[in-house]
């Protein structure tokens, strides 16, 4: 009997709750961040197709604002207002660039702050 007893090895009842509700905590978490990481590489890809778009060129600040506006609205993106946006043109060069913050709440009172730096760079 000794001989089979140290043969055995598996998860004990508590181990396998214990790994469940890990996996739930982090599959919930995946959940509710996600999409503030998916939009902000949205949005940085967005700036670096405003800063290669030859027709935006020599384009005012409000135009590339209205640009960034259709292509937000397309992709359905309410984290960065055109306000937040930092527009520098230097010899037909556009960068934009951006720091904003996006609150994700989690359950009742705690909320995780993510802090997002976009660039056209």
């Amino acid at each position: 009997m000794k001989t089979l007893k140290a043969t055995q090895r598996g998860l004990s009842f508590t181990g396998f709750i214990f790994v469940g509700f890990l996996l739930i905590v982090v599959a919930i978490l995946s959940m509710k961040l996600i999409p503030a990481y998916i939009h902000s590489a949205q949005i940085s890809q967005i700036f670096r197709e405003i800063a290669s778009d030859s027709t935006l060129r020599g384009a005012s600040i409000g135009e590339i604002e209205t640009s960034y506006r259709k292509r937000a609205s397309i992709n359905d993106i309410n984290d960065l207002n055109v306000d937040d946006i930092s527009i520098d043109s230097e010899n037909g060069n556009i960068t934009l660039s951006a720091h904003y913050f996006v609150k994700v709440p989690l359950a009742g009172n705690v909320t995780l702050l993510l802090e997002f730096n976009p660039s056209s760079k």
